[in-house]
């Protein structure tokens, strides 16, 4: 589908003599274009040190003024001012952290809006998946408008951080538009390293049901999705990444929450944490380099990070069914589900165990040789795999309401099964397997803005977490 947004393109910020090269036709335009764009800059003397630099004030004003100018048009159709809002939802820690690098709201807007209208024009000329498009998308970006990336690369931003940025906001407008994706059923290609700096999560929407918690607000500033493993009763360690892009903990020793701590790194996803015995935590990332990465607690001190390879695109999820035994699990370049395990004494290989998901995948046991895996499939309801000691099964479609997150899972007993994930109203959905059947997706309420992140530490007892819409970690839990 190819979509007409404007009747006269939108005027550049940084020329304001000149149309914004972002929001062209790619397909009609593309290199021609874009080199006129960069001509007319010329002729106005705007030199491309001088973009890079920025640090003349007058031109800093007149980008501000013609930023504010564009943003307050009425050119933008219902479609951009939909998926504006959707990015003040759901992205909100992108202006936070465009903002660290002196990158004004109102310029991360212009990028945005430049961005959903190349997209909007533009996704009817790429196949594959939606994240498959994200990238070759932003590939033609950074080859047909050099001007504007040397103009965030100008202020210290970091070409990992932009790519993440500009990735993620590709992907929800894709997400969001009617164009056919290629079915899940299960597959990544194994491709590491580790922050947020705390402060105080979800706002709290409809109460939960019968037996849960009100929501309670953990501080900290994430983002992230958070991670959460339990090594023992009444012991609950929590992961996030901070403003700083490393990783941080925040603990509950079965009296009272610890402050955040920072344990370095550099996470380029989630994090992913379990615990294969008392004492004991390990925590999984993807680093800058795409592959998985590895940190570990031995019970008495943090280990440095290891690089365990691989090639993924979305963050890990671990499983423990035993002591001194770890599945890893995430997406590779395929969409499928990628395996990797650690039986106590070495890593194996990566093993692709098929399927097409379109979320992080989630991973728990309920019992010896027992792994059950869940992610979100192309058609948005969840999907299930599992380990029955001998074999892997077939992918199996969950069914139900849609879901807009990765799932998280714990388990409460033998054959005992719950899940967890953001619902179309960004509220938190709750469905379990007790041995038999599946029930229903519920709500258990909450405004979330991440994948939540779930765990069960004895009985009938769990803990789950997500951020909430200030960015602060939040709390919710069912004795």
């Amino acid at each position: 589908m190819h979509y007409k947004m404007f009747d006269q393109p939108m005027l550049c910020p940084l020329n304001p003599g000149s149309i914004c090269p972002l929001t062209l036709d790619h397909s009609r335009f593309s290199r021609e274009v874009s080199e006129a764009a960069l001509k007319s800059s010329e002729n106005q003397k705007i030199s491309e040190t001088k973009l890079i630099s920025l640090e003349n004030r007058d031109a800093s004003d007149r980008m501000q003024s013609t930023l504010e100018r564009n943003i307050q048009m009425n050119q933008m159709p219902d479609n951009i001012n939909r998926m504006m809002r959707t990015i003040d939802r759901d992205l909100t820690g992108y202006y936070t952290q465009l903002q660290g690098y002196g990158i004004q709201r109102s310029i991360a807007q212009w990028l945005f809006i430049s961005v959903i209208t190349y997209v909007l024009r533009n996704a009817g000329n790429y196949k594959g998946t939606n994240d498959q498009k994200a990238a070759k998308m932003l590939a033609d970006l950074k080859k047909d408008n050099a001007m504007i990336f040397n103009m965030l690369k100008g202020y210290g931003l970091p070409q990992t951080v932009m790519d993440q940025a500009l990735i993620a906001l590709i992907v929800l407008v894709l997400n969001n538009l009617n164009i056919p994706e290629p079915s899940p059923g299960p597959g990544p290609r194994p491709g590491p390293g580790p922050g947020p700096r705390p402060g105080p999560g979800p706002r709290p929407g409809p109460q939960p049901g019968r037996n849960w918690s009100s929501w309670e607000d953990l501080g900290g500033i994430l983002t992230s999705s958070p991670a959460v493993s339990s090594s023992q009763a009444n012991r609950l360690d929590v992961f996030g990444r901070g403003q700083n892009y490393s990783l941080w903990h925040k603990w509950w020793d079965g009296r009272r929450w610890s402050d955040w701590e920072d344990l370095g790194g550099v996470l380029a996803s989630s994090p992913g944490a379990v615990s294969r015995g008392p004492n004991g935590t390990d925590v999984f990332t993807v680093g800058q380099n795409r592959a998985l990465w590895h940190k570990w607690w031995d019970g008495r001190r943090w280990s440095d990070w290891e690089d365990l390879g691989g090639i993924l695109m979305t963050a890990p999820a671990a499983a423990s069914w035993g002591p001194n035994r770890i599945d890893v699990f995430s997406t590779g370049e395929n969409q499928a589900l990628w395996h990797k395990w650690w039986d106590g004494s070495r890593w194996s290989n990566w093993e692709d165990l098929g399927g097409i998901i379109t979320s992080p995948p989630a991973a728990v046991s309920w019992g010896p040789n027992r792994i059950d895996v869940f992610g979100r499939g192309q058609n948005r309801s969840l999907w299930h795999k599992w380990w029955d000691g001998m074999r892997w099964s077939e992918w199996e479609d969950l069914g139900g309401e849609p879901i807009t997150s990765g799932p998280a899972a714990a388990s409460t007993g033998q054959n005992r099964l719950e899940v967890f994930a953001r619902g179309t109203q960004n509220q938190l959905l709750y469905r379990n397997w007790n041995g038999s059947r599946w029930s229903s997706w519920q709500s258990l309420g909450g405004m979330i803005t991440s994948d939540p992140a779930a765990v069960s530490w004895g009985g009938t007892r769990l803990d789950v977490f997500a951020r909430g819409q200030n960015n602060h970690l939040w709390h919710l839990w069912r004795d």
